[in-house]
């Protein structure tokens, strides 16, 4: 009897040292200033990685994690604007642990980015990559997403006013580079831009922007890059939470305001957030007066919900929501003359939800699975503000009304494996199909004339269009990539490739559907033309990539990479129908998609106190749609044909585009920093020896940026760019300039229950009349914003 109570007595004491856990507090204190830093990210990481902890510290920079098992964990800290802090502690009683981290002045990489369909730190991925965070957007006064990217190198703003803009990369526009939100296809390739501002940007956590050819993981169109904005969300907690913020913003330039509210919660298990959003501005002032028509008021929503399902499997869920209306579009090639535009509607809604698992087994490390819902609206006004007249009438079109419905579904099923320490290997499958619904009405007054020129009648006329016919684009590809390391991790390779098919289908169209005379509807009109016929077509392409990256010393390493790319004609370019008059503009559905071959080799610095990056590339692009001079030849309902001049597009023109960008940062005396960015791209069409159109000219900053602990940073910064006399048929020369901006941030202030910090600046400081060259093709804008003075505050709770 005694020995068996001897054993249970030691069975006990031994699950009860088994089952022990214990708990880790502490704060997360700036190291210079002892400022209590909120919102820092803490993990423990296990040393088998079975057991992982992660918290994020509450306002006064306190974090609490309990139920740890005893052992030695890597514990991480991680901040936007801070060093990266790590170090070995064995966890085995209830310990109070401060964290004490630096203030990074510079960029070494550690950044993580996941547009690579991976998480990695910048530093271990070879392709050229600029991350724009969210502290750079506070700094700046971000109109939309374009205007921050403007300023990285190779990467430039091209508009329609403030609201609507556009991004070209390496002198490849809009319809050659894929725009993703969380990873999810923007698909709206118009004769309008507005790619870029479909989404609030005080919701962005941060972009990446992947220049050169990657349609290896992302398919059709990214022969130019990636721009993947990648919005906030809450986050999971080793404690519960709950917290929130407001920003308020005013620019002068337009009279913008901007507020907003988030709230966030969490816990182990579960996150929720909700945010909201509100914009309003007036017409933009320029040096040589105000730009009419430039006004804009905007309006977001979003919501995200996570939940841990198990420890290793994940469920995200997450709706957006924009609305922006009385947009005015001040100009254009699409809006052609005197006449007036407006974005009556401009809408997005989207709904993405997640699954994942990880640790499926040792090799088997995640299998994700993605699905998105996205409808777009751009309903336009258009007030031509033009009349014909002859000797016997005045034909005045009085407004049209284009209006285009965009939906997008998608889904993606991607596996990552490791099959040894030095190998990742990644194989997905994703499938997403856009279609397009258009349709147009223009009120058009006839007034018709007697002898002596006075108006006997009037006739309203309303002619109803389908611009585009009813039209639908598909794509399904599987997509793999290997990453294997050689010479003790400083050789890394990577070779990924694609295979797409593509599927494009589409209505009957014709000229126009119905004419309303003074009130009679004619569902039958005579004179129709057939414009394009019921069709479907399937199309197959194929991609590929190659990525070196060798790291000569911890601080110094060199990359090369290589693609082949391609891009499926859009269905605009393939649909299209636009009446001139004496011509037509007119579409393809026959065109074959466009082939890209790239080629881009860099070196990287990254010592603590000097950051440098230079890459110099090519690109041959080979049947390059364009137009091209031709006959249309089309069918009468009544079965006549006939033909008309027309501009068609065709697979014409090979190009190639060269160039080299760089930038740089410089630590040089205690807190100043001297930082820089430049680029070059010189665009050719090889078939005709003729420039490229909507080319930037070569363009450089350079500023110094100064931060003085417990009070405030500053940063001056001057942006030249030179002539631009390279220019296609139909292009303006454009002149060099050199503009200053100054922008400072108070540090962070601390009051009773929340914490304040203030942002402001100047832009165009000299109030400098100056012109945007890939804004000059666009009609009617040539003078950019002026004088900007701009102040912004964020508070936490």
């Amino acid at each position: 009897m005694k020995k068996t109570a001897k054993i249970l007595f030691f069975l006990l004491i031994s699950f009860s040292s088994f089952s022990q856990q214990y708990e880790l507090s502490g704060i997360v204190i700036d190291i210079k200033t002892n400022e209590k830093l909120g919102g820092v990210h803490v993990q423990l990481i296990g040393q088998n990685q079975s057991n992982n902890y992660y918290v994020v510290t509450n306002l006064s920079g306190e974090f609490n994690i309990t139920g740890i098992e005893k052992g030695e964990y890597q514990i991480i800290s991680s901040y936007v604007g801070y060093k990266k802090y790590q170090e070995l502690k064995l966890i085995d009683s209830n310990t109070e642990f401060d964290i004490k981290i630096e203030k990074e002045l510079i960029d070494i990489g550690e950044v993580i980015v996941s547009s690579m369909r991976q998480e990695q730190r910048i530093k271990d991925v070879p392709v050229p990559l600029e991350i724009v965070d969210q502290k750079q957007i506070e700094l700046s006064s971000s109109f939309t997403a374009s205007d921050v990217l403007e300023q990285e190198p190779g990467v430039s703003m091209a508009r329609d006013g403030v609201w609507a803009t556009g991004i070209n990369i390496r002198g490849l526009n809009q319809q050659r580079i894929v725009m993703l939100v969380d990873g999810n296809r923007i698909e709206t390739a118009t004769d309008l831009m507005a790619s870029m501002s479909f989404f609030d940007v005080d919701d962005i956590e941060r972009i990446e922007v992947i220049k050169g050819a990657s349609s290896s993981l992302y398919g059709t169109g990214a022969m130019g890059g990636i721009v993947n904005v990648i919005t906030k969300n809450a986050y999971f907690n080793s404690s519960k939470y709950f917290n929130g913020s407001i920003n308020t913003g005013y620019n002068s330039v337009n009279e913008l305001f901007t507020r907003k509210l988030t709230f966030k919660s969490g816990s182990k298990r579960w996150y929720a957030s909700v945010s909201g959003s509100m914009r309003d501005a007036n017409d933009v002032n320029t040096p040589e007066g105000i730009i009419q028509n430039s006004q804009f008021e905007d309006q977001s929503i979003s919501a995200s919900f996570g939940l841990k399902v198990k420890e290793n499997h994940i469920f995200k869920i997450k709706y957006q929501y924009f609305d922006a209306d009385n947009v005015g579009i001040p100009g254009g090639s699409a809006l052609p003359g005197p006449s007036t535009a407006t974005y009556k509607d401009a809408k997005r809604q989207m709904i993405s939800a997640n699954y994942e698992i990880k640790d499926i087994s040792e090799s088997f490390k995640l299998l994700n699975f993605r699905y998105f819902h996205q409808y777009i609206v751009r309903d336009v006004d258009l007030i031509p503000n033009i009349s014909t007249s002859t000797e016997t009438s005045i034909t005045t079109p009085e407004l049209f009304t284009p209006s285009g419905d965009h939906t997008t579904d998608g889904a993606q099923i991607q596996s990552d494996w490791s099959f040894s320490e030095n190998n990742s290997f990644i194989a997905g499958i994703d499938i997403w199909r856009r279609k397009l619904e258009t349709s147009r009405e223009k009120y058009i007054r006839v007034d018709m004339l007697d002898s002596i020129g006075d108006i006997v009648t009037t006739n309203n006329i309303i002619r109803g269009e389908t611009p585009i016919p009813e039209s639908c684009f598909g794509s399904a590809g599987l997509y793999l990539q290997n990453e294997q390391k050689f010479l003790n991790d400083d050789l890394k390779l990577i070779i990924g490739g694609r295979l797409d098919g593509i599927r494009i289908a589409n209505e009957q169209a014709f000229d126009y559907d119905y004419l309303i005379m003074n009130g009679t509807r004619n569902d039958s009109p005579p004179n129709q033309r057939i414009t394009f016929e019921e069709n479907e077509e399937y199309k197959l392409s194929w991609s590929a990539n190659l990525g070196i990256l060798y790291a000569l010393t911890d601080d110094l390493d060199f990359s090369l990479n290589a693609g082949r790319s391609f891009r499926a004609p859009s269905l605009e370019e393939s649909f299209k129908y636009i009446d001139l008059g004496s011509k037509v503009r007119l579409g393809d559905p026959n065109l074959d998609p466009e082939k890209g071959y790239s080629l881009d080799i860099g070196m990287r610095v990254w010592k603590p106190k000097f950051q440098f990056k230079v890459n110099g590339f090519v690109n041959w692009l080979t049947d390059m749609i364009v137009e091209e001079s031709g006959e249309f030849i089309y069918s009468y309902t009544t079965g006549t044909v006939d033909t008309i001049p027309a501009l068609i597009n065709a697979n014409v023109d090979e190009a190639r585009l060269y160039g080299v960008d760089f930038s740089f940062q410089y630590n040089f005396y205690k807190s100043f920093v001297i930082h820089g960015a430049g680029s070059y791209v010189r665009g050719e069409n090889l078939k005709n020896d003729t420039n490229l159109p909507l080319i930037t000219p070569a363009n450089g900053r350079i500023g110094i940026r100064y931060h003085l602990p417990k009070y405030f940073g500053a940063d001056l910064i001057a942006i030249g760019f030179a002539d631009q006399d390279k220019i296609a048929d139909g292009e303006t020369e454009t002149k060099g300039f050199a503009r200053y901006d100054f922008r400072v941030n108070s540090s962070v202030i601390k009051i009773d229950f929340a914490k304040v910090q203030f942002f402001g600046g100047i832009e165009n400081i000299g109030d400098l009349a100056y012109t945007n060259h890939l804004a000059t093709n666009r009609g009617a804008i040539s003078i950019e914003p002026g004088r900007n003075f701009y102040v912004k505050m964020k508070v936490l709770f």
